[in-house]
Order: structure tokens, then C-alpha cells, then sequence
């Protein structure tokens, strides 16, 4: 049975058959205040439809609803028999249609369908939507496939004090005869658009409305929160990223913005960082925060900005046919939010934060044996979810980026405007974007979109040189290297940069720049050239591949890569040592040693928040067991260091304190994190808010130092949905069985809510408290057979992906490991996340060996 799952064969069918008018949905949310909450909402949808061959049959969708009614072109059809299996079945269609179909619909408490939410500060109510991919069927009946687009019209019926926003212009509600606590909000049709992208979200939302004044003319905004974070939304900020967005993307795309106002709603309990929904855009409400928070928080913040406002053209004025092309809309968006921060907003060395840290992620997942093309081949539903990953964003933009340095900006643009003219409010496929781009840039595409994006791995690229007596190189050469199991070598437009060393600093003196193809491609104009102090492959980034330092290179940067005076050089020479690092190639010990001289004068906001993260995961894991305890001494007693030489007030000094609780272990630390949380230690210029109390709870409570009645203590002075988040990360982090035990049964209930149970999984498996841990590889692995059906696609997805006990690595976990890979029943997915759990063990068994060599 096909369940909630859809073929790509089946929605080819279906599209073949049918064209959608019009969709009209009736949502009765009115009960969604009662002391008695019953869990379902009411929901009538009749959808207007054609028939290219009359007779014959084919089927609606709806999930997980109690079904009441269903007329198909005025005739009845008995729910009991038509409706079964998360499809309805529809017989004898004529060449013109109409379905009505009135069923009770059930909230989510997930993220998925329509997530209800009450707040504990207040006990207000709110709801939103969440449909990619494929769960707008979860709260009216659908054609659930991006390829059946029509317009839709909302008719919402909600307590009368509420907000209610959708895809249209919120109107004005009209009382409900009889019931002077309902209204009628009657939403004018949309434009044609995907089932997937339309919203509703509802509740006692906080409101603040301004207007961009474009070239097209006016776009009304608006920016939504809920009351209990009111005095935390930065409007004016907002609204500024916001319109210097428009602004860009208006001019460079050439078309004006096509869903006539922009609502951005920061909700609750957000699976995702956002989601595109036309023109009513919803996000995490973390990014409204209650605490102070680092450059790089914010730098982040735009960039979601800047990505669902690229969706608006590519993604939802032109759509992908079906989800093979995913990796598309969404690599579009990362490529181009990055674009518009770096030319459009203060963020001007975006690209920089990029190779810092989006890109390291793509790297990352291109390397575990669950790596794939980027355009995947989505052959259902349960494809699309398992490959909706950073291959999908970090690499297909780090991608995207190559071919705009290949063939050029200006082209590449005028291939966009053209695409965006030819397809607006319509379909289209990859093969569309490309024809598009090859007459614009007058190159041959078809090589290019095969080796990139339709095989998988990353590339590694080394120098091979000669030198004479003089220094002077003979000969040089850029060497590619694949892994076996991806042995694809591919084009890669590459950057050469030659770096001496001039009154103490690193500056460049020459750069250069080829086309690298094969195994070994010779640089000719590089021979007779001296020799620098560092040579830089990939100098400003235009590649994707993993990239190598020769021995004098690795030896200048360890000894003083803060010497690179530019930021984007020293992102990549950051990334060369750590991908050595990962790879056996040089001893974890180096690499925090490299750390701890340089990351005090890094200036870029990425590299100072996520660099510290790295190093704190390669001390626990990657470090030579043996020599473990004076490396994990050394990078605690290097952090405190450097948070009290750090500038007060600094981006600096925030990430090295949060770092230092982290890191904490030892009697000093352990007295400072106290001191810093009852006042009796401090750090000019260290303000100590909630979140960092917070932080400092939770790794004393990590310690042992405090236990439930102090995390009691802490949740009474911040009461809050962020403050229970935070007091259940807390309570997981105890080095106890019983905290152990506790924690994993609250994950494993459906119950617990979808971001407090994220916390916890976070939180729960600690490095050092291997004793207590060790019972839960075995209930991992029970876990990977049930945790998806039990807990739905995504939260049981956050349970594997980051619920395995890493600190258990062993010869004997991977054997364990691999003895269940053999022989298991579990879904794909959780089949996925347990193998690349072992494919982390096994390099970071590796990394150990190797750091154990002097």
C-alpha cells in the first residue's frame, strides 16, 4: 500500500490526466482556544479540475483525517470505501470537475501539517503551517505534487481577536453570525502556485507593517511574532535586510516581485531555519533573540532573509516539475543569498562566512557513504526526505558558484531573466535552466551538469612540484585525487595564490588562475617563479574540493596564519589544515595548537564562532586516547586565556566564554563557570544574560557539579518555552544513569515536543561519561528500526543524525555497527544515519591513530 508515500511515475501519471483550476479550502479553526482541545480542526476543500480522458480514474490526497464527506461532480461517494490509505479514490471523471471533500484534520505537534502551539509564558495559542514536501495534505485535500499548480482560496474561521495570515493580503474578518467570538477572514485567490508553498498561520500574533518602495512599485511588509517576544524583534533591522533584499534581487533578476505583499512570521517549535511559503515566509523564532549573540548569528539571520526571498522567483514564481530538481531550487538559494548579502547588505564578506562554515558542511556530507549526486534521483516521496541534505544547499551552491566564475556573472544572470520570462508562474526541469544559460553564455553545458552534479564526492587537490637550488620551482603541477568508491575527476576553475611573508604579515605577490582537469594538469607559468612562504590552491574559492598544503605551506601557517591580512585567504587555509586534520593527515594536536595562537586575531564571524566548535569536537574525538586528558587540559586552560585577553564586550570574548564552559573540566574551570553564574567571577565587558546562564548551567550540571535542584532553580527565573527547552538540555547532561535513562525515554515519546525533544538529543550523549553511556548503542539501534514511524520523518531523523553515542568509538562499536548494517529492517533513513555514524567513528579512529604519531 502506498501509505503517505507518492511515485514520481504516479505524479507523472496524475499530471498527465489532470489540470488543476482552482482550489477553494474552508478551515474552521475556532476550537483551537478550548480548555478542551480536541486536536482536530475543520476543513472543506473543493477543488475545480479537467480530465484529458473522461472516464478514467485517479486519487486524491489527504493524511491522518477523520472524513465526512465526499461529492465528486454532485454524486456522493462513501468515505469508508473511497477514502483509504491516505488517498481518496476518484472513479468516472468527466472532462470538467468538482471535488468537495469535509473532513476534521489533526494538528501537528511535530512541525508538519498545521503545528499548534501554547505558549507557557502567556497561554496564548498559535498556529502555522509547514508543507514542503508534502504536507499540505495533512490540513485540506490536495493533488500533493508541485506540478499540479492553481490558484488557492483561503477562507479561515478563528476566534475574532486573532491574527490570520496567508499567501494573499490579510482582509478584513467579518463577524460569524451568532458567535461574537468568531470572525470570518475571506482571503482573495492566489496567483497559480504549488500545494507546497501555500500557508496559513494564525493565533494571537504580535504585528508590525511598513512598505518597500520599489522600481515596480509598492510591496506591503509585514513582520509577526508572538507576544511573549515582542520586545525581541528588531523591526527596523529587519525590515532594513528586507528591502535592501528587494532591492537586489528586483534589478538583478530583472522581474518584478510577483506575490504582491511579503509577511515574514516568526513561529515556534521550527523544524527548519525557514520555509518560502509565497509571500508569507515563516522562520524560527531563535532568530529573534532574547540574549546578546555573536556577528555571525546575525550574519546567519540575513542569509535565511536573503535565501527565502530568492525563493520567491526561483522556487515559486517558476517551479520545479517534480522533486528531482529540489536540489535546484534550494542550491539557487543558498548561491544567491550569499550573492545579495556580500553586494547588498554590511555582510560584504559573506563569501568568507561561507567557506568558513556553510561550505564545510557540504564537504562534510559530500564524504560519508550516504553521499549522492547532486541531482538526486527522487523516485518517491521517501527519496526526496532522505536527500534533502547539505549536498543539497552547501555543495549545490559552493557548485553553482564554480560554473558563475566559469562562465561569468553578467551571462549567468541574463540566462536567469530569461528563464524567470519564459517560465513564469509555470513548471520547469533542470534541462529548461541549462538551455537557458548555454545561449546567454555560449558554452556547452552538458559536460559540466554531468561530472558535477550527477555523480558524488569531493575531490581532493595537491601540489606536486620541483625546485632548484635557488628556491625557484622547475616544474608544477595540480594533482586530483578521488576516493575509490567516487572516483570521479572533474573540471575545476582554480585559483593559485603565492603569499611571502613582508613586515610581518602573509601578502599575496602573485595569483593565478586555471582550469584544472584530470589526474595531473601542469601550470606552466608558475615554473621559474620562487618558491612563497605559503602557496595557496583554491586562492578566492572558486572551487569545490578539499584542497592540500605543502610542507612549507602547513609549517607557515601553523607557526602564524593570522599573518593572512585578507579574510577569504585565511578561511581557506583554516579549511586545508582542519580537512588535513579529519583525514589522518595531521595530528589533532597541531591543529588545536594552530588554534589557540591564531583564533584570537581571526576577524571573520564565522571563523570565530565555528572554528572553537570544531576544535572542541576534535579534542573529544579526534585526539590520541592516551594523550587526551593533557590535550583537553590544555585547550581549557587556552580558552580561559584567551577569553580574558579578549577585547570586552568583543564577538571575541562571547564565543571563548561559551567555549571555556564547553571545555570545562578541571577544578578551576569548574570554580569559574560557578563564579561567573553567582557573580563572584567576572570578565569586563562579559555581560551574563539568560542564554549564557543557561549555558554555564547546563555544563556544571554536565560535570556534576549541580544537579536538579539548581536546574529547578534556573527554570524559576526563566519560565519561558526557550527556558524548559534549555533546563531539559540541562537535566540530559548529568553524568548520571538515571538522567540517562530519563532523557532517552522523553526523546523516544511522541509526546515531548519536537524542539525540546531536539535539545535533549543534543545534549544527552557527553564526551567523558562513557560509563553511564554505555548501554545506549544498543538502544540506538533499537532505535533506528522504530524512531521514524514512531516519531515521524523529522524528529525521528534529529533523534539518529545526532543521537549516537559518539563517545563510545571503538574497533568494537564499528564491529557492532556493522554486524546490524548486515542484517536489519530499519527504514532507509535510519539505515542512512547509522551508517554514517560508523563512517565517523572509523575516521575519527583513524585521526586518533594518526595523533598518536609524534
Amino acid at each position: 500500500m502506498p501509505g503517505t508515500n507518492l511515485t514520481r511515475d504516479e505524479a507523472a501519471t496524475r499530471a498527465a490526466l489532470l489540470d488543476v483550476t482552482s482550489y477553494a479550502i474552508d478551515l474552521d479553526l475556532t476550537a483551537a482556544t478550548a480548555a478542551e482541545h480536541t486536536g482536530t480542526f475543520g476543513s472543506t476543500t473543493t477543488i475545480a479540475f479537467t480530465c484529458r480522458e473522461p472516464g478514467a480514474e485517479t486519487f486524491a490526497d489527504l493524511v491522518d483525517a477523520e472524513v465526512h464527506e465526499i461529492t465528486l461532480n454532485g454524486e456522493p461517494l462513501d468515505p469508508a470505501t473511497a477514502y483509504a490509505d491516505s488517498r481518496i479514490a476518484l472513479p468516472g471523471l468527466q472532462a470538467e470537475n468538482v471535488l468537495v471533500v469535509r473532513a476534521d484534520c489533526t494538528y501537528s505537534h511535530t512541525g508538519e501539517g498545521l503545528h499548534r502551539f501554547v505558549d507557557p509564558t502567556d497561554d496564548r495559542v498559535y498556529l502555522y503551517s509547514q508543507f514542503e514536501v508534502p504536507d499540505a495534505r495533512r490540513v485540506f485535500t490536495t493533488f500533493e505534487q508541485p506540478d499540479l499548480k492553481a490558484p488557492f482560496t483561503f477562507t479561515v474561521t478563528a476566534p475574532s481577536h486573532w491574527v490570520v495570515v496567508s499567501n494573499s493580503p490579510t482582509p478584513e474578518p467579518r463577524a460569524v453570525d451568532g458567535d461574537a467570538g468568531a470572525a470570518v477572514w475571506a482571503f482573495a485567490p492566489t496567483q497559480p502556485m504549488s500545494t507546497y508553498i501555500t500557508a496559513i498561520v494564525a493565533g494571537e500574533y504580535h504585528a508590525e507593517h511598513d512598505v518597500y518602495e520599489g522600481k515596480h512599485g509598492s510591496i506591503p511588509l509585514g513582520h509577526y511574532c508572538r507576544q511573549s517576544l515582542v520586545e525581541h524583534m528588531d523591526t527596523a533591522e529587519l525590515v532594513k535586510i528586507t528591502k535592501q533584499s528587494f532591492e537586489f534581487f528586483e534589478e538583478k533578476f530583472d522581474f518584478p516581485y510577483p506575490f504582491g505583499k511579503y509577511d515574514q512570521l516568526y513561529v515556534p517549535e521550527y523544524n527548519m531555519g525557514a520555509m518560502e511559503n509565497a509571500g508569507c515566509v515563516t522562520l524560527r523564532d531563535e532568530y529573534l533573540p532574547r540574549s546578546r549573540q555573536p556577528r555571525s548569528f546575525y550574519e546567519f539571520r540575513t542569509s535565511v532573509i536573503t535565501h527565502e526571498m530568492a525563493h520567491m522567483w526561483f522556487g515559486d514564481l517558476v517551479t520545479m516539475k517534480w522533486w528531482d530538481d529540489l536540489w535546484l531550487n534550494e542550491s539557487f538559494a543558498e548561491w544567491a543569498c550569499y550573492w545579495c548579502e556580500a553586494e547588498a547588505t554590511e555582510f560584504t564578506d559573506a563569501w568568507t562566512g561561507f567557506a568558513n562554515a556553510r561550505k564545510q558542511t557540504g564537504y562534510r556530507a559530500d564524504q560519508l557513504p550516504s553521499t549522492h549526486p547532486i541531482a538526486a534521483d527522487n523516485v518517491d516521496l521517501h527519496a526526496v526526505e532522505v536527500n534533502f541534505d547539505m549536498i543539497t544547499y552547501a555543495k549545490g551552491a559552493s557548485v553553482l558558484k564554480q560554473l558563475v566564475a566559469w562562465v561569468g556573472l553578467d551571462p549567468f544572470v541574463a540566462g536567469l531573466r530569461q528563464y524567470f520570462k519564459d517560465h513564469a508562474f509555470g513548471n520547469a526541469t533542470f534541462a529548461d535552466l541549462l538551455a537557458a544559460l548555454e545561449r546567454s553564455s555560449g558554452r556547452e553545458l552538458g559536460g559540466w551538469a554531468q561530472e558535477w552534479l550527477q555523480t558524488a564526492g569531493v575531490n581532493t587537490l595537491a601540489p606536486r612540484f620541483e625546485l632548484d637550488g635557488q628556491g625557484r620551482y622547475t616544474s608544477f603541477s595540480v594533482e586530483q585525487s578521488a576516493h575509490p568508491d567516487q572516483p570521479t575527476l572533474r573540471r575545476h576553475r582554480l585559483g593559485i595564490g603565492l603569499y611571502d611573508e613582508v613586515g610581518g604579515r602573509l601578502v599575496r605577490r602573485e595569483y593565478v588562475e586555471v582550469d584544472v582537469e584530470g589526474a595531473s594538469t601542469a601550470v606552466e607559468e608558475l615554473v621559474g617563479r620562487e618558491q612563497p612562504a605559503l602557496l595557496l590552491l583554491n586562492d578566492e574559492d572558486h572551487a569545490y574540493a578539499k584542497i592540500r598544503l605543502d610542507e612549507r605551506s602547513l609549517a607557515t601557517v601553523v607557526s602564524g596564519l593570522s599573518r593572512l591580512e585578507d579574510s577569504l585567504p585565511r578561511a581557506l587555509a583554516w579549511g586545508a589544515a582542519w580537512d588535513m586534520t579529519r583525514d589522518g593527515e595531521m595530528r589533532t594536536t597541531d591543529w588545536v595548537r594552530l588554534v589557540l595562537a591564531n583564533i584570537g586575531q581571526e576577524t571573520d564571524a564565522w571563523g570565530v564562532t565555528r572554528i572553537p566548535a570544531s576544535t572542541a569536537l576534535a579534542v573529544e574525538f579526534y585526539s590520541d586516547p592516551a594523550g587526551r586528558p593533557a590535550l583537553k587540559a590544555e585547550w581549557e586552560s587556552g580558552l580561559r586565556e584567551l577569553l580574558l585577553a579578549a577585547e570586552p564586550g568583543s564577538d571575541h570574548q562571547l564565543t571563548f566564554v561559551r567555549s571555556y564552559a564547553l571545555a570545562a573540566h578541571g577544578e578551576q574551570a569548574v570554580a569559574d563557570l560557578r563564579g561567573l553564574l553567582d557573580g563572584s567571577f567576572t570578565v569586563e565587558g562579559l555581560s551574563v544574560d539568560q542564554d549564557l546562564r543557561w549555558e554555564l548551567v547546563k555544563n556544571l550540571a554536565r560535570t556534576g557539579a549541580i544537579g536538579e535542584a539548581e536546574i529547578d532553580a534556573e527554570l524559576d527565573r526563566d519560565p519561558t518555552n526557550a527556558g524548559k527547552e534549555k533546563a531539559a538540555a540541562a537535566r540530559v547532561a548529568q553524568p548520571t544513569a538515571a538522567a540517562k535513562e530519563a532523557g532517552w525515554a522523553a526523546v523516544m515519546d511522541p509526546a515531548t515536543p519536537n524542539e525540546t525533544s531536539r535539545e535533549m538529543v543534543f545534549s544527552i550523549f557527553r564526551f567523558g561519561q562513557e560509563d553511564v553511556l554505555a548501554p545506549y548503542l544498543e538502544k540506538y539501534l533499537e532505535a533506528a528500526d522504530t524512531a521514524i514511524d514512531l516519531l515521524g520523518f523529522h524528529k525521528g531523523s534529529v533523534v539518529l543524525e545526532y543521537g549516537f553515542p559518539k563517545a563510545l568509538a571503538s574497533a568494537e562499536t564499528v564491529a557492532r555497527l556493522d554486524a546490524w548494517l548486515a542484517d536489519n529492517d530499519a527504514p532507509t533513513g535510519a539505515q542512512r544515519y547509522v551508517g554514517e555514524a560508523r563512517a565517523e567513528v572509523v575516521r575519527a579512529l583513524a585521526a586518533q591513530e594518526r595523533d598518536a604519531r609524534a
